[in-house]
């Protein structure tokens, strides 16, 4: 991994430990989870602004993560989880959505808003740890591309 992580819980063969890992390993597994492609320039942006994040580690490799990112008062968003396809159906994503649960459920105001956008049948993963779909709003996003020509 990229930098040093503190506070651990084991399990056979994964370590799950309080921490993100550095924007190289974040992209590595990104790409291999799936998940889309960032730059290196995005992803050592993206990793700066981690409120927390979580990793498993098998034999010290990254091998699965999750974050949270936001403005630590009113708004919490749940990204990047992500497992290797060859640790997949282990339990790795619950732990890691329990870890970043109980870190939101500790830190955030009551107040707080915590969100994330679901991918296809995670989305019942993510309704075990109380996320429900929202029918009050519309989930609306773009990905910032090439810049238009200018007229």
């Amino acid at each position: 991994m990229d930098e040093q992580h503190v506070g651990h819980e084991a399990t056979t063969e994964y370590v799950l430990v309080d921490g993100f890992p550095g924007a190289s390993d974040y992209a590595r597994l990104r790409a291999a989870a799936g998940l889309s492609r960032k730059s290196p320039e995005a992803a050592a942006r993206g990793v700066a602004g981690t409120l927390h994040g979580v990793s498993v580690l098998r034999d010290g490799g990254l091998v699965g993560m999750g974050r949270i990112v936001g403005d630590g008062g009113c708004f919490f968003f749940v990204v990047d989880i992500a497992v290797e396809p060859a640790h997949q159906g282990r339990g790795l994503g619950k732990r890691i959505m329990a870890a970043l649960d109980a870190w939101l459920r500790a830190n955030a105001p009551e107040t707080a808003h915590v969100a994330l956008f679901a991918d296809g049948e995670a989305r019942h993963l993510y309704a075990k740890y109380g996320f429900a779909e929202n029918t009050k709003s519309v989930g609306m996003d773009y990905r910032v591309g090439p810049k238009p020509a200018q007229r």
